[in-house]
């Protein structure tokens, strides 16, 4: 169901400048219906941004790669993703061989989508709870990708980040943010690059955007 369609999105993301094979791998693994409601099925594959409940999106395929081919993440390495959504970063980045630890902070979401995980096979760590402070139990994570936008970087992140690992996370106000790419040298010690113009749902919690 939605081959071509999806094959178009592959056609799509290659025009916009997305080289990794193995992400454009993982896009034409991953049934992106499967993670938006019934309703919004006729427009899984376009490329664009949809309401998936509880006033949460799940992502614009491209603003999926771009996060993805930026993070470049290898098979076995820990990643933690900050807002779990409908799922559908969390199981590109299973595709591509991740050990993905995932947190949401809307229960009805997080319950779902861990229905979702184990109907399709997943095999990934969630829970429910504030984001913004990580998963401690687990640190340090090769990488960390956040999928909301905040008003600064979380210290709390920074520490769980290992040495030589990224953190990609969009930092700005609540209309846009600039892609913040972190490379962690030594213990508080990053080298910063930044991508414009993305547009994500806030970023709650602690360390965060308060409600």
């Amino acid at each position: 169901m939605f081959e071509n369609e999806r094959e178009e999105l592959i056609q799509i993301l290659k025009g916009r400048g997305i080289k990794s094979e193995s992400v454009l791998g993982a896009f034409r693994k991953v049934e992106r219906h499967l993670f938006v409601p019934e309703i919004m099925r006729f427009n899984a594959y376009k490329d664009v941004a949809l309401p998936i409940g509880q006033g949460q999106t799940i992502s614009q395929p491209y603003t999926v790669a771009y996060m993805t081919e930026v993070l470049n993440p290898k098979p076995g390495q820990k990643i933690l993703e900050i807002g779990t959504g409908s799922g559908f970063q969390a199981a590109v980045l299973c595709e591509l061989g991740a050990r993905v630890f995932t947190i949401e902070r809307q229960f009805d979401l997080y319950n779902q989508t861990l229905k979702l995980f184990d109907k399709l096979g997943y095999k990934i760590a969630a829970r429910c709870s504030d984001g913004t402070i990580g998963w401690s139990e687990f640190a340090p994570y090769d990488g960390i990708i956040v999928t909301a936008g905040g008003p600064t970087i979380p210290e709390n992140l920074k520490k769980q980040l290992a040495i030589g690992g990224k953190m990609i996370i969009p930092v700005g106000d609540k209309a846009t943010q600039t892609m913040k790419i972190l490379t962690k040298y030594r213990e508080d010690e990053f080298e910063m690059k930044e991508s414009p113009y993305f547009a994500f749902v806030p970023l709650i919690g602690k360390e965060g955007w308060k409600e």
